[in-house]
């Protein structure tokens, strides 16, 4: 008798344990709650996880890419959350490995990127823009230069992957253009309600 209820209980139990590991914390929905919405991303400057072309990269003409920022709740196109105030971007090469720590390379930054903003378009200025855009660092950033975007400059041989990271928030960061990429992080941390991601390989031809 005692094995038979246990075997019950068991089937009682595991479809709801079930249930919660495949929806519980999906994409698109808080443990427990109902569906939300998801930033995603697209560029027509390459395809997702495709080569960078020489027009973006560092080497090349260096301009920033043009992204376009997208909202879905499930399938279906929505509008931004009523909070969102504003976005984050982190570029970095995830190839790297920074004097020996598990630091990789960081190229670029830029936050308060305004909230109505649906994208970031190609070639953006350095320092502070006059929508609020504040470039923050990254590798233009160095020896007290302005910030702004640093595309790809791997040399000839292996390729590096890079990563732009996309930072949906809602609220305006109070910090400075020189702040690191340490205090980004921990200001952003707690304000994310959208994140999604754009891959890149790239490297230099041989000659």
């Amino acid at each position: 008798m005692i094995r038979r209820e246990f075997v019950l209980a068991m089937a009682i139990l595991l479809p709801s344990a079930a249930a919660m590991a495949q929806g519980g914390g999906g994409a698109g929905k808080g443990p427990g709650g109902p569906p939300r919405p998801v930033l995603w991303v697209t560029s027509n400057a390459w395809p997702d996880g495709g080569e960078v072309p020489m027009k973006n990269a560092f080497r090349g003409e260096n301009k920033s890419p043009a992204f376009e920022f997208h909202w879905n709740l499930g399938t279906n196109p929505t509008s931004a959350p009523e909070n969102l105030q504003t976005y984050a971007v982190i570029f970095h090469d995830i190839e790297n490995s920074t004097n020996k720590t598990t630091a990789d390379t960081l190229h670029w930054t830029a936050f308060n990127i305004p909230g109505t903003a649906k994208g970031l378009s190609e070639g953006l200025g350095t320092g502070d823009l006059s929508d609020g855009t504040r470039n923050g660092p990254g590798l233009a950033a160095r020896n007290g230069n302005p910030g702004g975007y640093f595309g790809p400059g791997a040399g000839p041989g292996p390729i590096h992957h890079y990563v732009f990271e996309f930072y949906a928030l809602d609220t305006k960061l109070d910090l400075p253009a020189n702040t690191t990429r340490e205090d980004l992080l921990k200001a952003m941390d707690g304000h994310v309600i959208g994140k999604a991601a754009w891959f890149g390989r790239f490297h230099t031809p041989a000659p």
